[in-house]
Order: C-alpha cells, then structure tokens, then sequence
C-alpha cells in the first residue's frame, strides 16, 4: 500500500527522496527531474537544480517538513523530495548481451528478490563495486512497481549509475548467454567459495579472450535460493564462508560481498 502511495498515478510520477539520491539526479540526470520540493536549508546545495528547472519552466517550492512528507509518504525526506516520471524497465535484447560482453560489464540477475528495500542496497552496492547491470525477473510491470521510493532511498543515489533489464526466464536467459558471459550463480551449500574458483581466469580467457569478463552474478531468494533448474544454467556456483551459525545472509549482504570479491580480482 504504501508503495502505491508514493507514486501519482495521475501524473505518472514516482517521489525521490533523499539527500544523496537527489544529488545524483542532480548530477547525472538532472532531466529526469519534473518537479521539486525541498527545505529553505537545503535551498543552497541545490540552486543548480532549480535554475534548471525554472529554464524547463517546470515548477520548484520551498517547503516544511510535514508538507514534503505528505508528498513522499514517508519522514525519510531529509529535507528534498522530487518527482520524476515511473521508471520503465525495458527487455533484455541480444544486443544488450552482445554489448554486456564486449565491454566487459558485470551484472546482476535477481531472482524472485521482491523487497524494495532490499533491491535498494543492492543498487548501491552495484554502483559502489562497478556492477552497473541489475537484470529482474517477472513482468515489466510488476517489476517497475519495484523502484519504488524506498528503494531509491535505500540505494543513496546508486539508481543513477545502473541500468534495469528485464527477463521473463532465468533460466532461458541464462542457457542463451552462457556462451558470451559467465554466469556465477550464489548458494551457501556450495563447495567452493568465490575467492578459491581455481578456474574463473580459464574461463574468462574460453569465453571472453583478454581482459575484464562480462559477468552476472546470479542472487536468489534468501527463503528458498536458487532453483535447480537456474543452477544447472550457471557457469560456476560459489558460496560466501561462514560460520554456520545462521544458514545465510540476506540478498544485499551476500550481493556485496560477492561484487567486492569479483572487483577486486579483476579491478
């Protein structure tokens, strides 16, 4: 319910907020901003934005803090709330996966990780460790139904530096890239861990010849994992080590640590 408060369904338009996600739609995507809502204190760090917006001729007004929240539906407004039209999240194409490949891009597919908040943290850790690929399962609308305003809350402005792709078959889509990308599928029970794959480099050199592989990590959901079916279709199946106190970490948590694990070795 509260997702779909957050949205304007008359205008088409979803509420960003956020201190660092307006500064990266500052920065990156000024245009994406139709209108915007912020505090007086904030005025100063964001005069660009507004001359921005006045020379679209689109609207900008100061406001108190219990207005901005009646706007976003949430106190988490830290002072700024804009308005950018719905995301839409276009279909994973064959020229997308060829450019994935060759440039050498990592990405991540998330199966079934339907928690806004989670996909939040998993966007900032993405931007932080140069994956800039977030592939979802499902329709392309419920999956838009996803960004919502938490999510680009959570992600502290990562949203800016990624792209979202959708698909309707982990597993075809999978089979269809194995040739071009290497597909690095997450499970606890696995026998080895990603920092100890002896052989990822081998591949690498099969599949993508010198320099930086294109890479998708493959996330599950945190309750039941990854399909059989999405396992089979994996190049390599990793685990993070731990004690075995609890079965497993969250989506986000095991998201970065296997993003910081993979820059590291080919940053």
């Amino acid at each position: 319910m509260i997702q779909l408060l957050m949205r304007n369904k008359l205008t088409d338009e979803l509420a960003v907020c956020g201190l660092n996600a307006i500064r990266s739609l500052n920065e990156v995507h000024p245009e994406k901003v139709n209108r915007l809502f912020l505090r007086e204190d904030r005025l100063p760090l964001f005069t660009g934005l507004c001359r921005h917006l006045a020379e679209r001729k689109r609207p900008y007004k100061l406001c108190e803090n219990e207005e901005l929240e009646k706007i976003c539906k949430t106190s988490h407004h830290q002072g700024i709330v804009a308005m950018i039209f719905e995301p839409k999240i276009k279909a994973a194409s064959p020229e997308d996966i060829d450019a994935w490949a060759a440039e050498g891009k990592t990405g991540l597919l998330l199966c079934d990780v339907g928690n806004d908040h989670n996909l939040g943290a998993i966007v900032r850790a993405a931007a932080f460790f140069d994956a800039p690929l977030i592939i979802l399962t499902e329709s392309n609308e419920e999956e838009a139904k996803r960004l919502t305003t938490s999510a680009y809350r959570v992600a502290e402005g990562g949203m800016e530096y990624v792209e979202f792709r959708s698909i309707r078959s982990p597993a075809a889509f999978l089979r269809s890239v194995s040739k071009k990308l290497i597909t690095i599928g997450t499970d606890p029970r696995a026998r080895i861990r990603i920092r100890d794959i002896p052989y990822l480099e081998e591949v690498k050199q099969k599949k993508t010849g010198a320099g930086h592989p294109g890479m998708i990590l493959v996330i599950g959901n945190e309750e039941t994992g990854l399909p059989g079916e999405i396992r089979e279709q994996c190049s390599i199946m990793a685990r993070i080590p731990g004690t075995g106190a609890i079965e497993s970490l969250n989506a986000a948590q095991a998201a970065a640590l296997f993003l910081q694990e993979l820059y590291e070795r080919f940053a």
